[in-house]
């Protein structure tokens, strides 16, 4: 393929994918060029993440490499998430793993970890302990991590396969202090040494209702794990669960830091206002308005 060849096998794949992409708005770095050039290093056997693929140039590829950028196309067209094909996304300034296993890192997820990490530099504390519970991929954690390296973290999922995926993220970072867990939210803690010694508990848990969650893009029910989405008739059954067991493990003065889905922050700040475990509340909104993160500081034993 020369270089005609390549400039016009481009143009024509990336006139079909502006025609046929299905393009989400839970994941805006994507458009079809940047998919193309994904897709086209891919072919070249150079896995990228979104943040790479802007500076990548195609390069002349074989009969081989034509049919398999061919398939990718036709893949990403039939629903399969960018990431799964690549097995790359980018999260928090860091390019991690992704795969099935487990819930596929949002941009949104991210004004979660930043404000943890914000939270984290307020503490007195000159090594933090963090807890990071429906871990999935490790995003939250590892994001953490990379902006506070001094702290110490640990994750833990439901879903083996999704710890798996975590423990080949440390590694693939260089970050194998990270330690990850299998288990239902707090339980992988139960040691003494965790209870009222926690400095900031965080989850991105699942919040859709699980009737709502076979009706979400195929893209995304078809392909993701349901585990990493459905949070009981209402959304809220796994939240109410942390918000009642995560206070043995904070200390006095500690935070437990959550996303919430859409509509749902007002109601769970109320109730979490209501408990007398936690004596201040934060919300933070999205670009759109919504609460998307709240925060509650596990009262002080002076006020307990």
């Amino acid at each position: 393929m020369g270089t005609n060849d390549t400039a016009s096998t481009f143009a024509s794949l990336l006139q079909r994918l502006q025609g046929e992409l299905q393009l989400l708005p839970d994941k805006p770095d994507e458009s079809p060029e940047i998919t193309l050039r994904c897709l086209w290093a891919l072919a070249e056997d150079r896995p990228l993440a979104v943040s790479q693929a802007a500076t990548f140039t195609p390069g002349a590829l074989d009969d081989t490499g034509r049919a398999r950028l061919r398939a990718l196309v036709e893949q990403r067209l039939a629903g399969t998430p960018l990431a799964h094909l690549t097995g790359r996304q980018d999260f928090m300034g860091q390019i991690l793993l992704a795969s099935p296993a487990a819930l596929v890192p949002r941009r949104e997820t991210e004004q979660l970890g930043f404000t943890a990490v914000r939270r984290l530099q307020s503490l007195a504390s000159a090594r933090p302990l963090v807890i990071d519970v429906c871990t999935g991929a490790g995003n939250v954690a590892l994001g953490i991590a990379s902006h506070l390296p001094q702290a110490r973290i640990l994750g833990a999922d439901l879903s083996p396969e999704a710890v798996g995926l975590a423990r080949q993220n440390a590694g693939f970072l260089g970050r194998g202090d990270v330690e990850f867990r299998c288990g239902d939210l707090l339980e992988p803690f139960s040691e003494q040494l965790f209870q009222s010694a926690v400095d900031m508990i965080t989850c991105n848990p699942p919040y859709i209702s699980s009737a709502r969650v076979d009706g979400m893009p195929a893209e995304i029910c078809q392909h993701e794990p349901r585990l990493a989405f459905d949070g009981g008739p209402f959304g809220v059954k796994i939240i109410r669960k942390l918000v009642a067991t995560a206070p043995p493990l904070l200390r006095p003065g500690g935070w437990l830091l959550m996303e919430v889905g859409l509509g749902q922050g007002a109601g769970v700040a109320r109730t979490l206002a209501a408990d007398p475990q936690f004596d201040e509340i934060h919300t933070h909104n999205d670009a759109a308005g919504q609460i998307r993160v709240i925060e509650a500081r596990r009262t002080p034993a002076a006020q307990a």
